[in-house]
C-alpha cells in the first residue's frame, strides 16, 4: 500500500538552527514518537529502532535512513526502510525544504511511503491517520526542541 503526505511547518529559528537540529541524532530521537534508539553510522546515515502502534497492530521496527541531496541550510532528502517482523514493514522518503520566513524558517516536507504486511490490512484509512498523527507529534516536538 502507497501513501503520500506534505505539509509546512512555521519554526520561530533561524534557517542553519533548524537545519544543524534536522541533523542531530539526539534531537531527531527525542523528536520521533516510539524511537528507543537512534545512532549515526559511518556512511552518513542512521540505524533506527522504533516502537509503533497503530490500530490494534504494534511493533518494533528496527531500519536504516539515509539522508541523500544534502543542500545546507536549504534542505535535503531522508529515506529509509524499516521491519516490524509480522507486523511487516515500511520504506519511503521525504523531501524537506527549509526557506526563510517571518523573521523563521519555512519547513515544508514531502513524503512518499510503502507499507505491507499486517499493517497493510489495517485499511487506507487507518494508516493515513496514524501516519498524520506521527508527523503531528514528530513537528510539535521538533518545533519545541529548536525553539529551545
Amino acid at each position: 500500500m502507497a501513501m503520500t503526505m506534505n505539509g509546512e511547518v512555521q519554526l520561530a529559528a533561524s534557517r542553519e538552527a533548524v537545519w544543524e537540529k534536522l541533523n542531530d541524532p539526539e534531537v531527531l530521537k527525542a523528536c520521533i514518537p516510539g524511537c528507543e534508539e537512534l545512532e549515526k553510522t559511518e556512511d552518513g546515515g542512521f540505524r533506527a529502532t522504533a516502537k509503533m502502534k497503530v490500530g490494534p497492530v504494534s511493533a518494533r521496527f528496527k531500519g536504516k535512513v539515509m539522508l541523500s541531496d544534502l543542500d545546507p541550510p536549504n534542505g535535503y532528502k531522508i529515506s529509509g526502510e524499516g521491519e516490524g517482523g509480522v507486523a511487516g514493514f515500511a520504506k519511503g522518503g521525504a523531501t524537506v525544504k527549509l526557506a526563510e520566513q517571518d523573521g523563521g524558517t519555512l519547513l515544508a516536507y514531502d513524503v512518499e511511503a510503502q507499507i505491507g504486511g499486517k499493517l497493510a490490512q489495517l485499511g487506507q484509512r487507518l494508516i493515513n491517520g496514524a501516519a498524520k498523527k506521527l508527523a503531528d507529534e514528530f513537528f510539535a516536538n521538533f518545533a519545541k526542541a529548536v525553539q529551545g
